[in-house]
């Protein structure tokens, strides 16, 4: 998706969510969030990765029959869950300061308080993508972040060297360590996804991509 087509879907989501919304508010909102995705840091968690994910909420949320309501939700969680992006923070700061993020902006863009509670939980999963937060909604959420996992090797192969451009200041030994640590958990788990459309459609793929990757890392 081009950068308009982004902001595009960003305004037409949001306004579905909350129709009193000011559209031109809501533009400018889009821009200051794709501004973040932008910055020069980010390698992998950038509008590449965002459109990606919209494309994955997409078709997970049809095949999980979710409500047009709860995909706008998702879609809106999935806008906020990396607009802040720190390499050098602890883990999970990131994420919490993503969901500082919603809370702040949403209340200004008209978002109900119980939508606004949502879209911080569905942030707060991407943490550890663990089982914290039950439901349909969480189970697409978190599935659609990790799609990228079951992506076709080339396309995964680039995401590994994205996601090491972008920890390109810590040493070799101690990233291999680490990304194989964080990779092993994410598939070592008895599944790797939690809808039943990507359990089938996706996780051969995606211990087949990480494996691949760890023998890689050594």
């Amino acid at each position: 998706m081009t950068h308009n087509e982004l902001l595009d879907s960003w305004v037409a989501g949001l306004m579905k969510l909350t129709p009193a919304a000011d559209p031109t508010h809501t533009l400018r909102a889009g821009e200051a969030l794709l501004a973040r995705w932008t910055e020069p840091h980010r390698h992998y968690h950038t509008p590449q990765h965002l459109a990606e994910m919209l494309a994955a909420l997409d078709t997970l949320s049809a095949a999980a029959g979710l409500h047009s309501r709860e995909l706008h939700l998702a879609r809106v969680a999935a806008w906020l869950h990396d607009a802040v992006y720190d390499v050098h923070a602890p883990a999970g700061d990131s994420e919490r300061e993503s969901a500082a993020l919603a809370r702040k902006l949403l209340p200004s863009l008209g978002v109900a308080s119980a939508d606004i509670r949502s879209v911080e939980a569905l942030i707060l999963l991407t943490i550890d993508h663990g089982d914290g937060l039950a439901g349909a909604l969480a189970d697409v959420f978190t599935d659609a972040d990790l799609a990228i996992l079951a992506a076709p090797a080339e396309r995964f192969d680039a995401y590994c060297s994205q996601v090491r451009a972008e920890y390109s200041h810590v040493p070799e030994a101690s990233y291999n360590q680490a990304r194989s640590a964080i990779l092993a958990a994410l598939v070592g788990r008895p599944e790797v996804y939690r809808t039943s459309f990507a359990r089938s459609e996706w996780t051969a793929a995606a211990r087949g991509n990480v494996a691949r990757e760890i023998g890689r890392l050594g």
